[in-house]
């Protein structure tokens, strides 16, 4: 089984902002792939699914963004499925907006969210999917409480398809083959002229 788990606030006011955009994924993984209705289980919604026959837990933690690890902990003890089968897609400053990472592990890269799941289940050995949203010259706390603007709106759309797209790739084809195709320099709006 594998958990997908996308960071983000909760609340309709944070509901399109940058820092959500692991919440967008997870929303539109769970749109094609889940099975019945979203449900509550203390600190995070979650749904189940099934990917090419590959059972998934969808899951939004419920805590905010900075305690997000509270909401980890709690999905793989709820679970009972290791830490090795979970994948954290998180939003990412230093990428630009329509670019996308994957990694089999890694630090918190200053991230509050993954620096708070490091914390509360004491290993950094866990796949995530970073989602770009670009470094504005606005305060970084500010920047990424605000949502994306009508000019990106596009490329936001397409970064959400192929985020979607490299969760079914690390599903069905393994963690190498997802990282060697989606791990480009390139911008998904460049890729697609």
């Amino acid at each position: 089984m594998f958990i997908i788990v996308g960071l983000g606030n909760p609340g309709l006011s944070y509901a399109k902002t940058r820092h959500n955009i692991g919440f967008m994924v997870v929303e539109k993984l769970s749109a094609l792939y889940g099975a019945g209705v979203e449900k509550r289980a203390g600190s995070f919604l979650w749904q189940e699914g099934s990917i090419s026959g590959h059972a998934v837990i969808f899951a939004k933690p419920q805590t905010f963004m900075n305690l997000s690890g509270v909401a980890v902990r709690d999905i793989l003890d709820f679970s009972g499925v290791s830490k090795e089968s979970l994948l954290i897609v998180c939003d990412d400053c230093d990428l630009p907006l329509g670019r996308i990472r994957i990694k089999k592990s890694g630090g918190s890269a200053g991230h509050r969210g993954m620096a708070s799941i490091i914390e509360r289940i004491k290993s950094p050995l866990f796949a995530r999917l970073r989602m770009g949203i670009g470094r504005g010259g606005e305060d970084l706390e500010e920047y990424v409480l605000l949502p994306f603007s009508a000019g990106e709106k596009k490329i936001l759309e397409e970064e959400i398809e192929e985020g979607v797209a490299s969760i079914e790739a690390i599903i069905t084809r393994g963690m190498d083959y997802a990282m060697n195709r989606y791990n480009r320099n390139n911008i998904i709006s460049e890729r697609s002229r």
